[in-house]
């Protein structure tokens, strides 16, 4: 089993910062995919980013690109999402997903290929 835990969201005004973690635990070892998702109230889940720590490819969806950047520290066993230029479009509760197996890159930001899912953190921006 693996246990995933957000944190470091929080109300921010349009155009500043936050990063977020995700402290992963339990059976890790070969872990190759973290992913970020969000889901905005009213809407579906989307892809943010993914990371595969294999090789350190990382993904992003279109409205991501250049605003974030994810990130992976090995020795602490987390995933970061840095997240800059933030909109009131990014209000959000934000997730973090693994799995053992990468996915495929067309599927990388598709919820559906994610078992391990935490509880998330939400990040409330306004203009």
């Amino acid at each position: 089993q693996v246990q995933l835990v957000e944190s470091g969201g929080g109300s921010v005004q349009a155009g500043e910062s936050l990063t977020l973690s995700c402290a992963a635990s339990g059976n890790t070892a070969n872990m190759y995919a973290l992913a970020w998702f969000r889901q905005a109230p009213g809407k579906e889940r989307e892809g943010v980013a993914a990371i595969y720590t294999g090789g350190g490819t990382t993904y992003y969806s279109d409205y991501a690109k250049g605003r974030f950047t994810i990130s992976h520290d090995k020795s602490e066993n987390t995933v970061f999402l840095q997240m800059n230029s933030l909109k009131p479009e990014d209000t959000a509760m934000y997730y973090c997903a693994s799995e053992y197996l990468p996915p495929p890159p067309p599927v990388a930001l598709s919820d559906a290929e994610y078992k391990y899912w935490g509880q998330g953190t939400q990040v409330t921006v306004s203009s």
